[in-house]
């Protein structure tokens, strides 16, 4: 595909969405990027989250966290070029220890991942001991180490009960434990909230933390009854991140794969995600017929920190490379495969 046909191809699709200006540009990176991954054996993968011109021009594979943690760990190319944050391409490390894996940035961290350290664990296993520990996949290397198993927005409440455990601790996304306390009728506590010391007795099915995500606890029950005051007939879509107040406002709840499933299948009027704002875009841009409302105060500026041209740049000069110690990434691996094993 030429310069000009890769232009054609992104201006048929993002027309609406993205300048004619920025696209001649971006269609340009874009040939780039295709040619240079191939002459370098790598693979691409985007997590939905990614900038419209970026996510429908140069990934092999799109899609969330499961879904790309399933396909990093099959990837056959040389080098994997993540376009997500820090800790998705560090899951592609220990999945692949073999394989060179890039992030297009040198930050691209994630509020979500910083709020939970390996200690913090370390500290709640001596404080619960016995307790089985399960990780969002949304943390760093060393914290899964220190986890059972990983789960994903998708399978969350399946883990939780896949352990057959009277109490489970769940980290580090408060919202997204409170979420699952309700749809698996379990009592949660959160010790780093309440102040509860090591010999404190309890009676809970379900230990959870106090991470948020920045976007995500953002967004209000207040802003869908605005929304409902003037689209009655909008379908709302919320991702599990988001408060328990919210997700019950809404009319579908799930992970960022869920959700796109649920346009693709449903046909309403209109439909508005409370998520990553990007991900609207990028659903807009593959369902042309279907009207997609915006309520977009803020992008994650974690993942806006992925461009086209620092993809390119990645690429040429192989920067960025994701390493994990190996007695990180061999623990690690486990509580990942064993997500990965659910589904």
């Amino acid at each position: 595909m030429s310069v000009e046909e890769m232009y054609e191809t992104m201006q048929s699709k993002l027309g609406d969405v993205v300048p004619d200006v920025e696209l001649h540009i971006k269609a340009e990176l874009a040939y780039q990027i295709n040619q240079l991954k191939k002459e370098k054996n790598a693979v691409i993968l985007g997590h939905n989250y990614m900038e419209p011109a970026l996510y429908h021009s140069i990934p092999d594979h799109v899609g969330d966290s499961l879904g790309l943690s399933r396909i990093a760990a099959q990837a056959e190319q040389d080098i994997i070029v993540f376009c997500g944050v820090r800790f998705m391409a560090e899951t592609a490390k220990i999945l692949n220890p073999e394989k060179t894996v890039l992030l297009p940035a040198e930050e691209a961290g994630c509020s979500l991942a910083a709020s939970i350290t390996a200690e913090d664990v370390r500290k709640l296993r001596e404080q619960f001991p016995g307790v089985p520990v399960v990780t969002y996949v949304n943390t760093y290397a060393d914290v899964k180490a220190e986890c059972d198993i990983c789960c994903t927005s998708s399978n969350a409440a399946a883990v939780v009960e896949s352990l057959g455990a009277e109490t489970v601790i769940f980290l580090p996304d408060e919202y997204l434990a409170r979420n699952v306390a309700q749809e698996t009728g379990k009592h949660i506590i959160f010790p780093a909230l309440t102040g509860l010391e090591a010999d404190t007795e309890i009676e809970a099915q379900l230990i959870g933390w106090n991470g948020r995500c920045e976007v995500h606890e953002q967004f209000t029950t207040q802003d869908i009854a605005d929304i409902r005051a003037q689209f009655s007939d909008v379908i709302i879509l919320a991702h599990p991140e988001c408060s328990p107040q919210v997700v019950a406002a809404s009319d579908f709840a799930g992970s960022t794969s869920a959700m796109i499933r649920h346009v693709e299948e449903t046909d309403a009027p209109r439909y508005l995600l409370l998520t990553e704002c990007a991900m609207g875009d990028n659903i807009a841009v593959a369902n042309p017929h279907k009207e997609m409302l915006r309520l977009c105060r803020v992008r994650c500026p974690h993942m806006n920190e992925i461009t086209l041209k620092d993809t390119l740049a990645s690429l040429q000069k192989e920067q960025y490379s994701i390493d994990v110690p190996e007695e990180t990434r061999v623990r690690a691996a486990r509580a990942v495969e064993r997500m990965i094993a659910i589904g």
